[in-house]
């Protein structure tokens, strides 16, 4: 059996960001020097442990035809589930950008700031339009919806993909950009609910 989702490692990525949190009660400049250190710290290890090939990651890289896909073998880590590797070089940049941003947020960047308040509301919300697009496509391009509703395998997870339903990497990132924009305004009236409210459940969702 080959659990694709498994529980722990993530409790405890959400662990390390309780921990995280205590940073937020020093003051600016030890908080920027814990961010900045932790950060590099934590880029430094991907890269020499990735260098070594040898511990954190089940998928060896190796030496491509070029130096791009080099560099993408180096950077093809484990998500599902989560190796250390893939923890370092996620976490890393994303510590950085804490101290990058510490001070405050440039104005074009702050509709992202309304999903980052509720992101398991997005997260959860995301999946059902998703699949409601996928049986939609399916319907108009295809005529049939039933494979739409099939996994038999996790190569077919979450649904069997007729065949002919690739599209580009432009296609994907239009797709994205407007699964993002339609859940942004659910997003920010939950946000306000969260805002406006203290039952203690809403700070799970």
């Amino acid at each position: 059996m080959f659990v694709a989702y498994v529980l722990i490692p993530w409790i405890g990525v959400t662990a390390i960001g309780y921990l995280l949190g205590q940073l937020y009660a020093l003051d600016a400049d030890r908080r920027s020097a814990w961010l900045l250190g932790l950060g590099i710290g934590s880029c430094a290890a991907f890269v020499l442990l990735r260098f070594a090939n040898g511990y954190g990651d089940p998928a060896p890289w190796s030496p491509q035809q070029s130096a791009l896909w080099t560099l993408m073998s180096f950077l093809d880590t484990t998500k599902y589930p989560p190796s250390l590797l893939f923890l370092l070089m996620t976490l890393g940049p994303a510590l950085l950008l804490l101290r990058v941003f510490d001070g405050g947020v440039p104005a074009a960047v702050h509709p992202a700031l309304i999903i980052g308040k509720v992101p398991l509301f997005f997260y959860v919300l995301h999946f059902f339009l998703l699949h409601a697009l996928a049986v939609a496509v399916s319907g108009l391009c295809f005529g049939a919806i039933d494979e739409v509703f099939r996994s038999p395998d996790l190569a077919h997870f979450p649904f069997s993909a007729p065949a002919g339903w690739d599209v580009g990497l432009p296609a994907i990132y239009l797709l994205w950009l407007l699964v993002v924009l339609a859940l942004f305004p659910l997003c920010r009236w939950y946000a306000g609910v969260k805002r406006r409210r203290s039952d203690w459940w809403l700070g799970y969702l």
